[in-house]
């Protein structure tokens, strides 16, 4: 198992594109890194890569990361953990979590998969969590559960932009945009040190609020990107109506998966985007798929509460 994550990675992990537009003479590409692996898929592969090897140098036997409770970060870091034989304790932000904790796992399907892949669970208020990046409370951690090797919230550092700067290859030099969704910056940070100079980076912010900006120049000084913030459906972890029928329509049509939370507002935006005739003629677009399939379960969970369509893409 300790393959999983080598220095040089192995072919079955590289994924592969399929095309889904080519109309109105714009060119549209999907790069299936969903497929990479079904626990740990698309970004947070690329994400946890660099980090796990690093841990495993430095002989630490546990990794400490943050996450709410449907986190695609939180599901897959218990995944690699249990694969590469590293215990994984995850720092929950909602206190009340815990108070009924088999409840919780039989009613929230992220964190009874990240439970039986072994990883240990802490649950904290939004207040507490609110300082999940403070040196004070990070020292508390390490002296509640000793030696760690922590992991932010989303898994974006160094380490993780290095592992999403081998997302594109040379067969993508082709492209004239790569779009990818954003969520921590991370992964975009990564394409867009990789992207060649006549590429133009496209991220579809998952999230309301202008700070992403901030976060990607922490990790490029390269400026061919931009983000495309209306297409957020309402913030991080909403959908409405009309994305949830399009997450449908295109399964039904295309017969890929797109996650709630981040792919199906890129390729939405991407789609009205070419519509409006924002593309010239003949460009070549590539969109990333950075996986989170785990969360159609509990996005479908709240969707039921409110009484609207749910997502019928099965996982």
């Amino acid at each position: 198992m300790h393959i999983f994550f080598s220095e040089t990675q192995p072919s079955k992990n590289q994924s592969i594109t399929h095309s889904i537009l080519d109309n109105a003479g714009v060119v549209l590409d999907i790069k299936r890194e969903d497929q990479i692996h079904r626990d740990v898929s698309g970004n947070k592969f690329r994400k946890l890569k660099y980090n796990l090897i690093e841990a495993k140098k430095s002989g630490y036997a546990t990794i400490l990361t943050f996450g709410g409770a449907y986190s695609n970060h939180i599901a897959a870091t218990a995944a690699a953990g249990e694969i590469m034989g590293l215990q994984t304790i995850g720092i929950i932000r909602g206190d009340e979590l815990a108070k009924d904790l088999e409840k919780t796992l039989s009613e929230n399907d992220t964190l009874r998969f990240a439970h039986a892949s072994g990883m240990h669970f802490k649950f904290i208020s939004r207040e507490q969590y609110r300082e999940k990046t403070s040196s004070a409370f990070l020292e508390q951690l390490k002296d509640e559960f000793g030696s760690c090797y922590i992991i932010p919230e989303g898994g974006t550092n160094d380490l993780a932009v290095k592992g999403c700067e081998e997302i594109l290859t040379a067969q993508d030099n082709v492209y004239d945009i790569i779009c990818c969704a954003v969520g921590t910056g991370g992964t975009i940070s990564g394409i867009i040190n990789s992207a060649k100079a006549h590429q133009t980076v496209m991220g579809f912010p998952a999230l309301k609020g202008d700070f992403l900006d901030k976060e990607i120049k922490k990790h490029t000084s390269k400026t061919n990107w931009k983000l495309i913030s209306e297409y957020h459906f309402g913030g991080y972890g909403k959908i409405n109506q009309e994305g949830v029928e399009f997450m449908n329509m295109f399964n039904n049509q295309q017969h890929i998966a797109l996650d709630p939370v981040y792919t199906v507002k890129m390729v939405f935006g991407i789609f009205d985007l070419v519509q409006k005739g924002v593309f010239k003629k003949n460009t070549r677009i590539l969109a990333i798929h950075t996986g989170g399939l785990q969360g159609i379960a509990g996005m479908n969970k709240k969707l039921k509460k409110k009484k609207l369509p749910l997502i019928t893409i099965e996982y």
